[in-house]
């Protein structure tokens, strides 16, 4: 029987990085959620003058440590994968390089390192971290009644462009450039606005045709906000309601498999 050897560098970095098993690993992503939270709390701040008039040096040095210490941990995820390309492409990779770039960014655009507050969307590892395999395992029934939908509600979005730009140009011809109504654009814009039941405020119809129109319009709008609604409730009552795992594979990084999966089912990897 031969033994088996220890795990080499990029096992045992995978594993404190990517996995929430080990105590190593929680401990890893643990650190890591507080410096998000910090690094956008850092970001939120600075955006008060009062503070960043005070504090807005020490804010500036805490920005840049936080994104180096993410730079650092991008390439160690990318180093410690099988399949870098695979992870870099992925949702959370690509979350991961957009939450380094805007301070970088902000050396040659003033101002862009707001844009760190996309950090957030790193938060959503706690799942994973904290084994809440329930919150998984909805949101899989979500994205995929998303996915199964999307053709389905991009045929209804074309309806409902088709109907806005007859409504909108129906309006111009009623209304004129005299109430308002200056072009189809501008028409079309109030259609939308009207048609969502936003109803800003900004054109309104004065003729009584375009009163009886604009009604029209407002009932449509309620049948439609449901439709969309609809759609995508059915699909998720036909999602299969599986558990998940934390488990992540190690050439693709990717998570969300089932407990007795033996590969990963977007790279064939064994997990």
């Amino acid at each position: 029987m031969t033994e088996q050897q220890p795990p080499n560098w990029r096992d045992r970095m995978h594993e404190i990085i990517f996995e929430a098993d080990t105590r190593a690993g929680k401990t890893f992503d643990v650190v890591l959620i507080v410096s998000i939270i910090a690094s956008v709390v850092t970001v939120i701040l600075e955006s008060v003058v009062s503070i960043r008039a005070v504090f807005g040096p020490y804010l500036s040095m805490a920005e840049w440590f936080f994104t180096i210490v993410f730079t650092i941990e991008y390439l160690l995820r990318i180093s410690c994968v099988g399949r870098p390309l695979r992870y870099a492409t992925s949702f959370f990779g690509i979350v991961d390089l957009l939450a380094v770039i805007p301070t970088y960014a902000s050396l040659l655009i003033p101002g862009s390192q707001s844009l760190i507050a996309i950090r957030t969307l790193r938060l959503l590892r706690t799942f994973r971290v904290f084994k809440l395999s329930a919150y998984l395992a909805e949101a899989r029934v979500i994205t995929t009644a998303l996915a199964a939908s999307s053709r389905k509600i991009g045929v209804f979005l074309s309806a409902v462009i088709t109907i806005v730009i007859i409504i909108g140009t129906l309006m111009y011809v009623i209304e004129g450039e005299e109430h308002g109504f200056t072009s189809i654009p501008a028409s079309i814009y109030w259609a939308i606005v009207t048609m969502t039941t936003v109803g800003y405020g900004d054109i309104s119809p004065q003729t009584s045709l375009g009163k009886a129109l604009a009604s029209l319009v407002m009932i449509i709008g309620y049948g439609i906000i449901a439709v969309p609604t609809g759609i995508v409730t059915m699909e998720m009552n036909q999602a299969a309601k599986k558990t998940v795992s934390t488990q992540s594979c190690p050439q693709c990084a990717a998570e969300g498999h089932d407990h007795d999966a033996t590969h990963c089912k977007y790279c064939g990897s064994p997990l």
